[in-house]
């Protein structure tokens, strides 16, 4: 069944006009409503902002119609993150009038605000991908700056997404908000279901884990490296992909070499088209997630996009007891909680490599439990929880 015959309100979306502005060009929440408005044939403007200093100096901005790009530029600005931020409202100076706006941080809803305010959007939402409460650190003034934006965002959008209960309460506390202001709805991160290639019930036999996400310290990878030099040491054999880039990259190429470890570990670097990232992901046995337990990492408040690729493509997860949905994904999914630790992510992997039984019902667990975050139905819902079909 096609989305069009699946979703009553599809004609309408496909007449309405949409701006999606965010920071980053990674899979997330506003590239899965991209291809999820794209698809159905709406007018679409996006505008993907660089988020890290890796990621460069261009703004991308794109144009949509009838399910196909009309125009596609970049934009570029001699300043990297963070400094270019202050630059983000500006690029591009001028945007098309459009029915619905989101903006995927509070710098990108107060640029809708404004364009609401102008008659040049008719809804204005603010989808928060993550909540840090001092995203610059507890006394830095931009600190305050962000968190003042963040609250008038929250207060004067005609819509509020949240990734997850505990994002939606912490914020709410900080905000002093008390319910009485826009629509808001916990949207998780989710997944392609339809599109995305599943493990096959031999990959145990691969014996690879795999890791997906940004290399900064919080994310574990270097914990991981000393968890499979611990398992080479052992004379089990086991591969790994990790998938991604980051400021760490350097010292990480340095650390595999380091551990003698050249033969069994694949650094991919950012990998820009996702369905490569999904064939990576759907040949391997293990998918890792070694958060650093910080009391200030953002995860704490989360709903990691790595953790919903691992499940829809099928494979047993072993995490640290870092993301809100730990303990439920250990629960329901198949998932394994382990300390941060070498010693314990090494006997986590060994043991979850060591029956075929256990893990196939792993597997199954996990494709089990994606199947309430298919894209496909989330977002769908969401829009029409915002009432933002036009009428």
């Amino acid at each position: 069944m096609s989305e069009r015959d699946a979703n009553p309100n599809v004609e309408d979306v496909a007449r309405a006009s949409f701006a999606i502005v965010a920071n980053g060009f990674a899979e997330g929440p506003a590239q899965a409503l991209r291809d999820h408005l794209v698809g159905l044939g709406a007018d679409v403007v996006t505008v993907f902002h660089p988020l890290t200093r890796e990621q460069g100096t261009a703004h991308l901005v794109s144009r949509y119609t009838t399910g196909h790009v009309v125009q596609r530029r970049s934009i570029n600005v001699p300043l990297r993150p963070p400094l270019s931020f202050a630059a983000d409202p500006l690029v591009p100076l001028r945007l098309p009038r459009v029915d619905a706006w989101f903006g995927f941080n509070p710098l990108a809803c107060a640029r809708g605000l404004a364009a609401r305010r102008l008659g040049r959007a008719r809804k204005v939402v603010l989808w928060s991908v993550d909540y840090v409460p001092n995203r610059f650190g507890p006394r830095s003034p931009l600190t305050h700056l962000y968190n003042s934006l963040d609250r008038l965002a929250c207060i004067r959008a005609d819509g509020r997404v949240e990734l997850s209960e505990a994002a939606q309460l912490a914020r709410d506390r900080q905000h002093g908000l008390t319910g009485d202001g826009p629509t808001t709805l916990v949207v998780p991160m989710g997944a392609w279901l339809g599109r995305t290639p599943t493990v096959q019930v031999d990959g145990f036999a691969r014996r690879n884990v795999v890791f997906l996400g940004h290399l900064v310290p919080r994310q574990g990878v270097a914990t991981l490296l000393d968890a499979l030099a611990i398992l080479d040491a052992r004379g089990e054999k086991v591969v790994a992909d990790v998938i991604g880039t980051g400021p760490d990259e350097p010292m990480l190429r340095a650390r595999v070499r380091a551990l003698g470890l050249e033969s069994t570990v694949r650094l991919h670097g950012f990998v820009a088209d996702h369905r490569e990232v999904e064939r990576i992901l759907a040949a391997s046995s293990i998918g890792i997630a070694p958060y650093e337990p910080s009391k200030t990492t953002f995860t704490r408040h989360a709903d990691p996009g790595k953790l919903k690729a691992y499940l829809a493509a099928g494979l047993p997860i072993i995490l640290t007891d870092v993301p809100p949905n730990a303990r439920e994904l250990a629960r329901d999914a198949g998932a394994v909680i382990v300390r941060y630790d070498p010693l314990a992510i090494a006997d986590a992997i060994a043991d979850g490599l060591a029956s075929t039984e256990r893990w196939g019902q792993r597997r199954a667990d996990a494709l089990r439990y994606a199947r309430g975050f298919d894209w496909a139905v989330l977002l769908p819902d969401a829009l029409a929880r915002l009432g933002l079909e036009p009428g």
